[in-house]
């Protein structure tokens, strides 16, 4: 019953524009309000997930542009175990530096190409010895044994 009372609201020639697959002017079919129902967009901070990843060179043959894996832990739908799971992504490398096997970290930027849109920077490397000459043996302290 309120549809046919707001329908009989508009002039004829609006209303032969209405047709039952739904192809009519929404501003016809809306009611008339004193205030406005949409609601208004704050200022929200920018979400910053996946801003930097870490991964390994697989190919670097491409002028300017390596593509990097990035292995993450994912846990398994059914079984709740974490499975490792692999995505490569290219990434923008100016000086063409990086080769196969290096450790890059990925910057995200602005989207350079189709399917570029990280900057590979390099990554200090993870498990290196420390050598000899970096580590004082003796620290000048006298040993407990050595006190009179």
């Amino acid at each position: 019953m309120p549809v046919t009372l707001s329908l009989l609201q508009f002039p004829l020639s609006q209303l032969e524009s209405l047709t039952l697959n739904g192809s009519s002017r929404p501003s016809l079919l809306r009611k008339p309000t004193a205030f406005s129902l949409t609601p208004r967009r704050t200022a929200l901070p920018p979400i910053r997930a996946m801003k930097s990843m870490q991964g390994r060179v697989v190919c670097s043959t491409n002028d300017k542009t390596v593509s990097v894996e990035v292995t993450r832990l994912a846990p398994h739908p059914k079984y709740k175990r974490r499975v490792r799971k692999k995505k490569k992504f290219q990434a923008h490398d100016p000086d063409n530096q990086f080769k196969v096997g290096d450790y890059v970290q990925l910057e995200k930027s602005r989207p350079i190409s189709k399917t570029k849109a990280f900057i590979a920077v390099p990554m200090p490397p993870r498990n290196v010895r420390k050598t000899p000459e970096a580590v004082p043996e003796d620290l000048g302290l006298p040993l407990e044994s050595q006190q009179i």
